[in-house]
């Protein structure tokens, strides 16, 4: 099974950046003979998705604002929970599309290609200031991500 892990985040909006630290994080653990690919997604969605061809299994770290949760707090879910529809108008903008809508638009123009089996992990966040810091508690947040990545995907727990 080939799995690709995406992280989302702007690494110049504090926790935000935190999908982005979890890859990179990550990349101490993952070698060439692995059967995962990861992706630094940054802020952008639609550009990268396309290159998910091929693969069966999609697991994605970005943040979540706004949630009424305590910041940190960790949530997996399958992504089809939070799919957007398509939009149908043809001047939807590519480069503001958030992935949840990017992944509608995949899924729809890949069809049978596209992975079917996609989790989502969404860290708790509050802080977003132009700053390229962690604050401790979601960084810590997203260690156990990588933990519970590795743990999933069956790779070794000790970095190369």
């Amino acid at each position: 099974m080939k799995t690709a892990i995406l992280g989302f985040g702007n690494p110049v909006r504090s926790d935000d950046a935190i999908g982005v630290e979890v890859v990179k994080s990550l990349e101490k653990y993952v070698t060439e003979n692995d059967s995962v690919t990861l992706f630094d997604m940054g802020t952008s969605a639609f550009e990268v998705l396309f290159k998910l061809k091929g693969h069966d299994r999609i697991i994605m770290v970005d943040a979540v604002i706004n949630s009424g949760h305590e910041v940190g707090s960790i949530f997996k879910v399958p992504a089809m929970e939070l799919a957007a529809e398509p939009e149908e108008d043809p001047m939807v903008f590519l480069h503001s599309m958030k992935w949840d809508q990017a992944l509608s638009y995949a899924r729809k123009i890949m069809r049978d290609e596209f992975p079917t089996d996609i989790e989502v992990y969404l860290i708790a966040i509050e802080d977003t200031r132009l700053e390229v810091q962690l604050s401790d508690v979601v960084r810590e947040a997203g260690e156990k991500v990588v933990q519970k990545i590795l743990e999933d995907v069956k790779l070794s727990a000790n970095p190369l």
